[in-house]
């Protein structure tokens, strides 16, 4: 009977913590008045609506306590509706005498049916509060949020459900230690995201560390190490903490503890489960995510490696033969004798064809990696874009240091792929070029005003340059109606750690 009345009481006060101070403010006015008013609405009508009316009308008010302050308001709210029930509307009315017998058993099922309605409506409120919590964790999932984002909002959610003082969320490092990822709730300083503490003792922490299954505390007095000692520092009572599994292995765990309950409902760990098994599945698609573009950034970065190595090829080998060959012929051609002007006719033909193709060599060697990107930057190679451009193009760039060189790579293309593409589709007569960086991101605007509808999807460079992007954790997006011109919008994250040299981050673009 005792452990009954226990579980009672941590039910009720479960009940109450997942509701705001102002709901459960309300749901005991509701509890105290709401009898009070039925009684005195209905009284003149006694003798036609008789005691099962008033505790019908009683009733309504007990569900709407329980709906906004779970089980308690609604027993207080039945056990106020018997006075005012018996000395009205029970015979013989107008005292406090219950004189009939089944009077009193209507009594007593109405506290029973108020009781089991409580606890119905308590457990429905928790269940389509817990489900809308998922849904937005869901939503979030969906629209691949950040891990940090994501490990914020479902501790914020577990919090919110449960009767937490505060709520932590740790990743198992390779060490034995745990890596705390995200926090709800004070103090703040303890456990903070970011800090890192060895897992042993029989801390709830350590010990879904070492089995792989849900573990609670409900009493830190005989825990040891340097988690059950800051437990106890914080005033923590009890505790329950759930694994996170990612790909079958215990990735991480989810703690929640109380500083006023002296123990957890006994279905804590299977509502936690409930969020950790939608996280898990995050954290894996985040996890594959991030090798994919991981992936995807060596493909790009191997790509223009070898680009560089072409153009140096070209520049410091074949390219030099040929200048020096031509070179060599035009000498030949100016020590040919008069007398033989079909020769010298031929040799001069031969340097200039030979100069020509030098010419053409210069031109496929800038397209394959741009040499000026690599002395000056972004902006001298924007600039002598615009001037190759054989549409006239205004630009606006506020590119004021250099950037990771795969950021200006990836620049660099963008804008030239849209340059070539409004030089052979648009007919256009003028595009804006508007280059901005920050400190954490660079964002690339080409604008034209010509016939429009350009589809990235058809066999377009641009289906090259969203993969060369993306696998910088950027975006890329066109658009433009038919008439209405294009605009391609590129937005580049900027990873200052990501190689460049202090000598070539100091160093300012003209």
């Amino acid at each position: 009977m005792r452990q009954r009345v226990n579980e009672l009481i941590h039910r009720v006060g479960a009940s109450l913590m997942l509701r705001s101070a102002g709901q459960a403010r309300l749901a005991w006015v509701v509890a105290i008045t709401g009898p009070l008013l039925v009684a005195a609405a209905l009284a003149p009508f006694r003798p036609s609506i008789g005691l099962a009316g008033f505790l019908f009308g009683t009733l309504l008010f007990v569900v709407a306590a329980a709906v906004m302050g779970g089980l308690r308001p609604a027993l207080v709210g039945a056990a106020i509706a018997i006075p005012p029930g018996v000395y009205y509307f029970a015979p013989p009315y107008d005292n406090l005498a219950i004189e009939r017998e089944g009077d009193l058993f209507v009594f007593i099922g109405f506290i029973a049916v108020a009781a089991v309605l409580g606890i119905l409506v308590d457990q429905l409120v928790g269940l389509a509060r817990q489900q809308t919590a998922l849904r937005r964790v869901a939503t979030l999932v969906a629209h691949a949020a950040t891990a940090d984002e994501l490990f914020a909002a479902v501790t914020e959610e577990v919090a919110r459900q449960l009767p937490v003082g505060f709520a932590r969320m740790g990743r198992y490092e390779s060490d034995d230690s745990i890596t705390f990822v995200a926090a709800w709730g004070s103090p703040e300083d303890g456990f903070p995201v970011g800090s890192n503490l060895i897992l042993d003792g029989d801390s709830v922490r350590g010990q879904v560390f070492r089995t792989g299954r849900p573990a609670r505390i409900d009493n830190y007095d005989q825990i040891s190490g340097p988690l059950g000692q800051m437990a106890r520092e914080l005033g923590m009572r009890s505790s329950v903490g759930v694994p996170i599994i990612v790909d079958d292995r215990v990735w991480g765990v989810m703690a929640v503890s109380s500083t006023t309950m002296p123990k957890y409902p006994a279905d804590t760990e299977e509502r936690l489960a409930a969020f950790m098994d939608l996280l898990s599945t995050a954290i894996a698609n985040a996890e594959s995510r991030a090798e994919l573009a991981a992936s995807r950034s060596r493909i790009v970065a191997a790509a223009d490696e070898t680009r560089r190595r072409i153009e140096r090829d070209l520049h410091d080998g074949t390219q030099q033969r040929l200048v020096s060959l031509a070179i060599e012929m035009r000498l030949a051609e100016s020590r040919v004798p008069s007398e033989l002007p079909e020769a010298r006719a031929m040799l001069f033909r031969a340097a200039r064809d030979l100069t020509d193709a030098v010419a053409d060599l210069q031109e496929i060697s800038r397209g394959i990696h741009p040499a000026i990107l690599s002395k000056g930057g972004l902006t001298p190679a924007i600039k002598t874009l615009a001037r190759r451009s054989a549409v006239a193009v205004e630009l606006d760039l506020q590119v004021e240091h250099r950037l990771p060189q795969q950021v200006e790579v990836a620049a660099y293309y963008v804008v030239s792929e849209a340059l070539t593409n409004v030089a052979k589709y648009a007919h256009a007569s003028l595009v804006n070029i508007d280059v901005h960086a920050s400190e954490s991101a660079i964002e690339l605007t080409i604008r034209d005003d010509g016939i429009g509808g350009a589809d990235p999807t058809r066999g377009s460079g641009l289906v090259g340059l969203k993969d060369r992007v993306e696998a910088l954790g950027g975006t890329i997006t066109v658009a433009g109606g038919s008439g209405q011109g294009t605009s391609v919008v590129a937005r580049i994250p900027i990873d200052r750690k990501s190689g460049i040299d202090a000598e070539h981050r100091q160093a300012s673009v003209r």
